[in-house]
């Protein structure tokens, strides 16, 4: 049996969905009355709010429990996140940890933390119809620049992805309850608000007039007075309907930026994957968004090494790069998740094969978003800052291309400012400010 906890630590991984549910999650605890700590040695209860995607993720739960036994004052030890769903009891049965629970299942925090004071099993992982955020408190204070989940789970089955097992199946949460929450974080001080699912361009439900669409959504969000910019990730290629692709031309709010994971260059690649576009309609569909939003910043995903992959699939995904010229992306070396149909495929690709690979497809992508942040200079866009930097009086925001802007001069954190950019680096630009706080 232990103490009930008095103050908490939530560390969270990888992607924007886990930053919510983790924000979340401190917000549960924070309402039972226990206060956050940035030291997560000193804090009475460590939440660890994994993710699968990436290689090796599950051992590095496991080190950073062992790090927390080692160094920490004996804390309660709660794993959240898809590491949790993925391993359920297991997690307690080699770590002895005292709480599991899965991302669809953490509403119910506040009770496990309380059946493992009085030394009971706490684990859920299970994944009820009921979805958690009905039963969230009231968001606080919020960055200027929040995330809103509004769908969660895939029903793709790309062969290398564990999240329709970690997740679950597609479900979008109604739009009424999106409003509500945009609405309230917008109250809380955010003058942004990023749209997550996992194809959140996927989101639908059913209005007055019939079936609604992200692009509704988006429309009814425009109407939020208070609130400056929308965005969205990360999108499927094959749920990017025409409706959203005209938002990004007929809503000013909507940020010229679209994030859309390609993942390969080579169709052959692509349906090993189970991925359903292939190359050409990839490049067909970034054709119609350019000719809507000619300035948009393109943004996407890439896995080298994939089972199978030849060097003559990676020139392909080469030549897509080349094709594209994205403003920025991610790049990950094909990584084996248990119970996807990728892990036992044939001809897997040598480590040393895929380092070689991933070093000329980021040169390639550096290259490309070198030249993307040059080609902004001279432009005049509005920042909103969202911290300081690391030099006196330096603070640092978005460009609508999402692009990090650092600038230093008479403005705070939460500020709207017209800048033009004047100076352009690999991953950043800088600013000089040049016209009025916006409202």
């Amino acid at each position: 049996m232990n103490a009930p906890p008095k103050t908490f630590h939530v560390k969270s991984f990888g992607c924007q969905m886990n930053v919510y549910d983790g924000d979340r999650m401190g917000e549960l605890m924070a309402a039972q009355g226990l206060t956050a700590t940035d030291d997560q040695y000193a804090a009475d209860l460590v939440i660890l709010n994994t993710c699968h995607i990436r290689e090796k993720a599950t051992e590095k739960v496991y080190s950073d429990i062992g790090r927390l036994r080692k160094h920490g004052d004996n804390p309660m030890i709660a794993v959240a996140g898809c590491v949790a769903q993925a391993e359920g009891e297991e997690i307690v049965r080699r770590a002895k940890v005292d709480v599991v629970v899965g991302p669809q299942a953490y509403h119910n925090l506040p009770d496990l933390v309380a059946r493992a004071s009085r030394g009971e099993a706490a684990l859920d992982t299970d994944m009820p119809v009921d979805m958690k955020f009905g039963h969230l408190p009231a968001r606080r204070r919020v960055p200027p620049s929040a995330f809103l989940t509004v769908q969660e789970g895939c029903d793709k089955f790309c062969t290398y992805c564990v999240v329709p097992y970690t997740r679950g199946a597609e479900v979008s949460r109604p739009s009424a309850a999106i409003v509500d929450e945009a609405k309230a974080l917008v109250d809380a001080g955010a003058k942004e608000i990023t749209l997550l699912g996992q194809n959140v361009n996927a989101w639908e439900d059913e209005g007055p007039q019939g079936r609604l669409a992200l692009h509704d959504l988006i429309a009814t969000l425009d109407r939020i007075e208070g609130l400056a910019r929308i965005r969205y990730t990360t999108s499927h290629p094959n749920d990017m309907a025409d409706g959203l692709i005209a938002a990004h031309r007929d809503v000013a709010k909507l940020m010229p930026f679209l994030h859309l994971p390609v993942q390969a260059g080579s169709d052959r690649v692509l349906r090993a994957m189970n991925r359903s576009h292939s190359r050409d309609s990839y490049l067909r569909l970034l054709d119609r968004v350019r000719a809507a939003r000619p300035d948009i910043a393109l943004s996407g995903d890439f896995i080298v090494g994939f089972p199978g992959e030849t060097e003559a699939d990676f020139a392909q995904t080469l030549s897509l790069v080349d094709a594209v010229g994205y403003a920025q992306a991610y790049s990950f070396k094909y990584s084996p998740r248990p119970g996807t149909p990728a892990a036992t495929m044939a001809d897997q690709v040598p480590p040393d094969v895929m380092d070689d690979r991933l070093q000329r497809l980021q040169a390639a992508l550096n290259r490309d978003q070198a030249a993307f942040n040059a080609a902004t200079v001279g432009r005049r866009c509005d920042v909103l800052l969202e911290r300081k930097g690391k030099l006196e009086g330096q603070l640092i925001g978005k460009s609508p291309w999402l692009q990090s802007v650092h600038l230093v001069g008479d403005a705070a954190i939460g500020d709207l400012v017209e800048v033009e950019i004047v100076e352009a680096g690999a991953n950043s630009v800088m600013g000089e400010r040049v016209g009025p706080t916006q409202p």
